[in-house]
């Protein structure tokens, strides 16, 4: 059973790779988690029922609380998923971004590489840092074609732009350093436990309190989605197989779809859940409202790398994935409610200026 520290252990992606690692029996996990607006509370209880898990709070760009997590883990290996991950809210308040993602990187690296050396040498060899990165980094594709490993870097937003430095930090430090590390970068995630201000729990829970469905310009930006447990089984694989210094990249199966179709997914499957709702088929709640700024126009990522060293493949159709997040997020009221009560109340940002309060896909 390997030791792991897992940075963002109780946000949506991070908590994920460790129910799955808890509930196979794969590891003993310390997660180091600074428990800001998107973490939950509710989801750390759930993974210490699994399994050996503890979770220590603490910023990742605090140098003295890093090194206290590795003394307190003196792990085999470091998963990085930490990290503020919402364009809208990098359009409105970019330099948390900035802190976060590139300064908090840089520490929990320069952690990484100071614990690494008291290692005897078979430890040091065995060691690993896995750092979860985005398709986002690349930028915008055209209406052909797909990122790949080799794809040059071009992000757009201010999101995209930390977590691209974020990347070439971690390549510094293993080519400057020799830290044995890896890299993935993945598409649109979702499924249980996602913080209700991104797309598809955004478009769930409007629908379930009838509330318009709002959906950025025209719906005609192209995303490939991934579920979450899809993505933590890649990650898994990465992280026991990967070469060091290599870079995979991870997608969904189903090829790629406008925002507007998958809304109209996610209508039809209310209309199955949720029939006599006075305003009828919940299409009729879409509505189309200002774009957001620099808005990437299409993202997907050529998994073949991944798939023909690691084995690796999507297990979980686009439909059936969404109809499991849908029926989860029926079952979890309490879960989501509490956040709208408390943290996030729906309204809208990434306008580049005071955010209103309106809603945007």
């Amino acid at each position: 059973m390997q030791r792991l520290l897992v940075t963002g252990a109780a946000g949506f992606i991070g908590s994920a790779f460790c129910r799955q690692g808890l509930r196979q029996g794969l590891a003993d996990i310390v997660g180091f988690d600074a428990m800001t607006y998107a973490a939950s509370p509710r989801t750390v209880e759930d993974l210490r029922g699994l399994g050996p898990f503890r979770l220590m709070e603490g910023d990742i760009a605090d140098p003295v609380a890093v090194k206290a997590a590795f003394a307190s883990a003196r792990p085999q290996a470091v998963v990085h998923f930490a990290a503020e991950t919402h364009v809208d809210r990098s359009i409105d308040g970019p330099a948390a971004f900035v802190r976060t993602n590139v300064l908090g990187t840089s520490t929990l690296l320069e952690a990484a590489r100071d614990y690494v050396a008291g290692l005897p040498p078979a430890e040091r060899t065995a060691f690993r840092f896995l750092h979860i990165s985005t398709d986002e980094v690349f930028g915008s594709l055209g209406p052909e074609g797909a990122f790949t490993e080799e794809s040059p870097y071009a992000p757009n937003s201010p999101y995209a732009a930390s977590k691209a430095a974020a990347d070439h930090l971690v390549r510094a430090w293993h080519t400057t350093y020799g830290l044995p590390t890896l890299i993935t970068n993945c598409s649109n995630n979702y499924g249980p436990y996602q913080f209700p201000e991104k797309l598809i729990p955004t478009i769930l829970l409007k629908a379930l309190d009838s509330k318009p469905l709002p959906v950025y310009g025209q719906g005609l930006n192209v995303r490939d989605w991934l579920y979450v447990d899809d993505h933590a089984e890649a990650l898994w694989q990465v992280l026991t197989r990967g070469r060091v210094g290599e870079t995979y990249g991870i997608g969904g199966e189903g090829g790629t779809i406008t925002n507007l179709e998958l809304v109209r997914i996610l209508c039809r499957l209310m209309d199955e859940r949720r029939p006599t709702t006075p305003e009828g088929p919940h299409e009729r709640l879409i509505t189309f409202v200002a774009d957001r700024p620099g808005h990437d126009l299409r993202y997907t990522i050529d998994s073949t790398k991944t798939r023909r060293e690691l084995g690796w493949s999507p297990r979980t159709s686009l439909h059936d994935g969404l109809a499991a997040t849908l029926d989860w997020y029926l079952a979890n009221a309490p879960w989501w409610r509490a956040i709208e009560a408390t943290r996030y109340r729906g309204e809208r940002l990434g306008l580049g200026c005071t955010p209103t309060r309106e809603v945007a896909a």
